[in-house]
């Protein structure tokens, strides 16, 4: 089976259906013996993850970054101390530090936002590296986004979701910075054209050559709202362990910012991004076929309740509250998240007596996206770092300066 070659995109879509169906493994279908396999396992350390939007992807990074950081592997990271290569454009291999200069060697992993660009990427990247991505449900992430990204001009002048949804078309303008966030944002991630209509006569064309050539690039596509065992699945297929998953959620906004949508709001935002939910829809069913012929049933629900206890265990040995507080409590400025829009960005109190081995287990656990870019810049590229000056927080929505 995984030696089947792909004779069209239509094709490769009907077998990868046919291959879930089956219940063997889709990352066989466009990538040969170069993704892990149960017969022949062995940790995974040259790894893609394309880090979508409201998607939990803050805290898949962080488990990427300390997955690195402990094995001292190389991070492909962003040019110039930036926090993300250059997104919303194409990703293009210069963006990443150390490839013009040819100062590294072999790059391991590559996980900040980007505008995918595989045949880019394979250039930074060696061949049997594992791609992967993580997709959220539409509606969720639509809420989501409203709140983040409130500021951008297709948002900034409505009230509420509704009235953006109610006068889509009138609202949104693609020509202008910043507005890809505001419509199908799953799909310009991956490197599409999100300015479809949900009436288009082409919109299952464009989603079925979508979701073929996500089929054909990815290894592996997680699911948001099933993080838990997204993160099972993650870890037979990298052959990692089970604390290598283990996490606390970054990045996750207060439950005072969060908005309960209507149903008749859910229906508007599905058709507004119609070509996210078809490709939510896809993957959100081949990402159980892959649970069930990699994991299995029993063994994810063992699973689970081990990665809770560890995850509990460490919260208690970690954090001086026992969880997430609002950005006002957090005493270190070094471990404050950044805030953007109108949501409201938690972050983490570590406990204040613990050793040292244990307080950088811990702080590297709770360590926000930029502080932690900004830390593995300058310790994979000490004489850059002089060059530029300390990071202050980079926003999330960058000025979008001209690649380089």
């Amino acid at each position: 089976v995984c030696h089947l070659s792909l004779m069209s995109l239509s094709l490769s879509l009907s077998l990868a259906l046919l291959l879930s169906l089956l219940h063997l493994p889709a990352l066989c279908l466009a990538h040969g013996n170069s993704g892990p396999t149960k017969a022949n396992c062995h940790p995974q350390s040259h790894i893609v993850f394309l880090k979508t939007h409201k998607t939990a992807s803050s805290t898949i990074l962080n488990i990427l970054y300390r997955y690195g950081e402990s094995r001292n592997l190389t991070f492909a990271l962003p040019q110039n101390k930036h926090s993300q290569l250059f997104y919303p454009f194409f990703f293009a291999s210069h963006f990443v530090e150390g490839v013009s200069t040819k100062s590294v060697r072999e790059f391991h992993i590559m996980c900040n936002h980007m505008r995918f660009r595989k045949s880019e990427v394979t250039k930074v990247m060696p061949e049997d590296t594992f791609y992967f991505s993580i997709l959220r449900h539409p509606v969720a992430m639509m809420e989501s986004i409203f709140t983040y990204f409130k500021s951008i001009p297709a948002f900034h002048t409505t009230h509420s979701l509704d009235e953006f949804l109610d006068n889509s078309w009138r609202n949104y303008n693609s020509s202008v910075l910043n507005n890809h966030y505001a419509h199908n944002i799953l799909a310009f991630d991956f490197g599409f054209d999100n300015n479809v209509a949900a009436g288009a006569e082409d919109l299952e064309e464009r989603a079925t050559m979508a979701i073929a050539t996500i089929e054909q690039d990815f290894h592996l596509i997680l699911i948001s709202e099933y993080f838990d065992e997204s993160m099972i699945l993650l870890k037979h297929v990298l052959c990692w362990s089970l604390e290598d998953v283990a996490s606390f959620r970054l990045n996750s906004r207060s439950e005072k910012t969060r908005h309960l949508l209507l149903p008749n709001t859910a229906e508007k935002i599905k058709r507004w991004n119609a070509l996210d939910w078809r490709i939510y829809l896809h993957f959100n069913t081949t990402f159980w076929h892959k649970v069930g012929s990699v994991v299995g049933q029993e063994k994810l629900n063992k699973e689970i309740s081990q990665l809770k206890e560890l995850q509990a265990k460490l919260a208690n040995i970690c954090l001086k509250d026992g969880g997430a507080v609002d950005p006002s409590q957090v005493k270190d400025v070094g471990l404050k998240p950044f805030q953007y829009g109108a949501a409201i960005i938690q972050g983490y109190n570590l406990n204040p007596h613990l050793d040292r081995q244990m307080k950088t287990k811990c702080q590297r656990l709770v360590t926000p996206e930029l502080q932690y870019t900004d830390h593995l810049y300058t310790q994979q590229f000490p004489e850059a770092t002089l060059l530029h000056l300390p990071m202050a927080g980079a926003a999330p929505l960058p000025r979008h300066r001209s690649p380089p």
